[in-house]
């Protein structure tokens, strides 16, 4: 698959919410691109100073991760109606927004219910002096990633020009979070569907700044570290030349992207898609491998849409894995995770005893059934 540039210039404007929150606008559309207009729009709302709050992090001595603490996000906004919504630009709803520009092409802004915060309260010690409980504060960040203004589009609904301007979000984003002090992983995601727990519709993701590596990427970290010392090869790189070679996993490729569905897929729709370079996270895409992930993802998106028969939304968690920031950051190589609990039209794959409790996955679905399903629904 090829591509064509699809955005040359993305003015980025900087500007201060009315709790002293920062928001970022990323234009790609005239006249704001050319400096011609600017987005900094005052915050007239009657908030109190934005706080770190009580948000901590406590380490599980049993399973050696640490679990993060954040009570306060118990009165976040949830499922509020159309003309309420937070993400539109203000003036479109009955209530002044998040957004205080009328109008945005991509958004950033820092979370107002977080599970981490660089200034959250509290002191690193030992709950109950018990040295087998270590707890410190929630140090990190945690920002809104809006796709777009309109509150009933979807990524996969946006053109590729403003794909990419997504995509430069992404990588800005992961350069300034991941020179913040003890920050160890910068993490984009996105939750779509009510079926995943979104608690906003507006098309949105987030990225989460960790103050510690999370699971996942210790396991890979792990499992990648033992491969260089028995091969001398790095694993995700070789995972991705082994899918290629077979083919019969693999859903579509390009000259710099590859996606397939992982040969032990965990979740009834599952895919990965990578970069066919060695590349640790997004500043590092140049700007032929950022044009073409912009339509090779929207590809990705829309044909997930097309996967069931009936279904027009598939509620799916798009999970993007960067490298660690500080060490065994070499181990770590940037893919997609794109997954769904759907299982069919209908139907919720629940994560019970087997999953839930011994973390020993289940799948219903062939790998390779998914990855020809996936190849039959394209464009």
């Amino acid at each position: 698959m090829t591509a064509t540039p699809a955005a040359p210039a993305v003015r980025r404007t900087l500007d201060v919410l009315a709790d002293g929150r920062e928001i970022i606008y990323f234009d790609d559309s005239e006249p704001y691109v050319s400096g011609g207009a600017t987005r900094a729009t005052p915050d007239t709302r009657p908030l109190e100073p934005a706080v770190g709050g009580g948000s901590q992090v406590r380490f599980d001595v049993l399973t050696g991760e640490w679990v993060a603490i954040a009570s306060h996000r118990n009165t976040r906004t949830f499922l509020p109606p159309a003309n309420e919504c937070p993400l539109c630009p203000t003036g479109r709803g009955v209530v002044p927004s998040e957004i205080p520009a009328s109008d945005y092409d991509v958004v950033v802004f820092e979370n107002r219910f977080p599970s981490f915060s660089m200034t959250a309260e509290g002191e690193s010690g030992l709950i109950d002096g018990e040295s087998l409980f270590p707890v410190r504060p929630g140090r990190g960040r945690c920002e809104v990633v809006t796709f777009t203004s309109d509150h009933d589009a979807s990524f996969a609904s946006l053109e590729p020009h403003r794909a990419r301007t997504v995509i430069e979000a992404w990588a800005d984003r992961t350069t300034e979070l991941s020179a913040l002090p003890g920050i160890e992983q910068v993490f984009c995601f996105e939750n779509r569907g009510r079926e995943i727990g979104v608690t906003l519709t507006h098309p949105h993701g987030q990225i989460y700044a960790y103050p510690y590596i999370p699971p996942r990427t210790s396991q890979l970290v792990r499992q990648a570290a033992a491969h260089r010392r028995s091969t001398g090869g790095s694993l995700l790189a070789d995972v991705l030349a082994a899918e290629r070679r077979a083919g019969t996993r693999v859903v579509l490729s390009g000259e710099h992207w590859t996606a397939f569905v992982p040969a032990a897929a965990r979740w009834p729709f599952e895919l990965q898609l990578a970069p066919h370079r060695d590349v640790p996270d997004f500043p590092a895409l140049d700007d032929a491998e950022r044009d073409e992930l912009a339509h090779v993802y929207l590809e990705l998106l829309r044909r997930a849409d097309r996967y069931f028969e009936g279904v027009a939304a598939l509620p799916y968690i798009a999970a993007w894995h960067q490298a660690p920031v500080r060490e065994n950051r070499e181990l770590g190589r940037l893919h997609l995770q794109l997954f769904s609990v759907l299982r069919a039209p209908g139907k919720l794959k629940y994560l019970a005893g087997s999953e839930s409790g011994m973390g020993a996955w289940i799948n219903d679905a062939l790998p390779e059934n998914i990855a020809a399903r996936l190849r039959e629904v394209a464009s």
